[in-house]
């Protein structure tokens, strides 16, 4: 009995420590022998070290796994990038610089008085068509190549004058591209420069002299207006500045572009009809109202710098009432000619025409809210619609 208990292992209490001997209760002593404490340490480390190489390969392949799904991800964000990105940049930034200089252009230009430039010039044109076969492929050129160089012209007077009144405008008109700063003072120069030379390049082309006097008359009044140099810059003499206004819009514009279809283009000679000094006549009162109101908004600018014009002196009440009865007198002018017309549709047609911008003007002016400068300015852009009328009906006095 005694070789048997020396030769068995003492029996001793062992806490276990491993996770794989837990079933027993988490922390219960199981009572074991020497060799079977060596059998379960051991047991434990190999669980142990598989335990500790099964999160290390668990980690090692969530690592990957994680490296993977970054990369997938990268790539679809970078494919939906290629996808979506370069078509906004393309139909947003790419064209963002041509639209605002296309914006900026389009204001330097000042558009109303372009169109009007070429309304005019087809309008009396078609004052020296007398008959159907005076409507030609020649005829459409000529008219045309008039209209070009008129607008080049009219971008160098319109830009000469935002030149000049840089600081003015900063007050009356500062979304001009000069007075903004989209413009600088040298690349408005380099602008209308570039746009006188190419009027008197294409008038010189042409060969018309009745056009190429126009240009050039167009060219030293409108110098003379914005200049500012000792004795010009007339601008600041309100009687002045209207005459320079006249002579282009009423008397230039009316005879001179005429006189080119007439003895230019037609090779007849030089006559003026009863149809051509009605609408010089009645630009003359127009082109005074164009000059008298197109100062009515700017007086807040024009006193500060010294600019004497008709508004400043008078008020802008006073203004605006001088120029709405110098309209409705020249259209009941325009009435009168219309009713002692020999043609029956020249007659109705100007006698109703006229009636309804008389009526129309009466009655937008009674409605104008003169503290206001935006309704002023919008009632300014009205008078240019009606200058465009007024060029629609000419064509058809007779």
């Amino acid at each position: 009995m005694e070789s048997l208990s020396l030769s068995r292992s003492p029996l001793i209490a062992f806490r276990p420590f491993s996770p794989s001997i837990t079933h027993r209760g988490l922390g219960s002593p199981i009572y074991c022998s020497i060799e079977e404490k060596s059998k379960l340490q051991n047991h434990s480390l190999q669980l142990t070290e598989r335990t500790k190489f099964s999160l290390s390969r668990n980690c090692f392949l969530d690592g990957i796994l994680d490296l993977k799904l970054r990369k997938q991800t990268s790539g679809l964000v970078s494919a939906s990038a290629a996808g979506s990105e370069p078509d906004s940049v393309d139909s947003s930034s790419a064209f963002r610089p041509i639209l605002s200089a296309l914006s900026a252009f389009y204001r330097f230009s000042r558009p109303h008085t372009v169109i009007g430039t070429a309304l005019s010039i087809v309008s009396v044109s078609l004052l020296a068509v007398e008959s159907l076969s005076d409507i030609s492929p020649l005829f459409f050129s000529r008219v045309l190549e008039a209209i070009v160089a008129a607008f080049f012209m009219n971008i160098y007077i319109v830009g000469l004058n935002q030149v000049y009144d840089i600081e003015i405008d900063k007050v009356n008109k500062p979304s001009l591209p000069l007075a903004s700063g989209e413009y600088s003072l040298s690349t408005g120069v380099a602008i209308v420069s570039t746009f006188a030379i190419l009027s008197f390049g294409v008038g010189w082309l042409v060969g018309s002299w009745p056009l190429f006097w126009a240009l050039f008359i167009s060219f030293i009044l409108g110098t003379a207006y914005s200049i500012n140099m000792p004795f010009l810059r007339w601008k600041r003499f309100a009687v002045v500045a209207a005459l320079c206004i006249l002579a282009v819009r009423a008397v230039i514009v009316q005879l001179a572009f005429f006189l080119h279809i007439q003895t230019f283009v037609f090779r007849r000679p030089a006559s003026f009809s009863r149809p051509l000094i009605f609408a010089t006549a009645f630009m003359t009162f127009f082109s005074v109202v164009i000059a008298l109101f197109k100062d009515i908004p700017d007086i807040e600018g024009d006193r500060i710098f010294g600019i004497r014009s008709f508004s400043v002196r008078l008020g802008q009440k006073r203004v605006f009432w001088i120029c709405v009865y110098l309209l409705e007198i020249a259209y009941t002018v325009a009435m009168v000619m219309g009713a002692t017309s020999s043609s029956l549709w020249s007659k109705f047609i100007t006698i109703f025409g006229h009636a309804v911008l008389a009526s129309i003007l009466w009655n937008r002016a009674k409605c104008l809210d003169l503290a206001s400068k935006s309704a002023i300015t919008s009632f300014y852009m009205f008078i240019w619609k009606l200058f465009y009328a007024e060029y629609l009906l000419i064509p058809l006095v007779r």
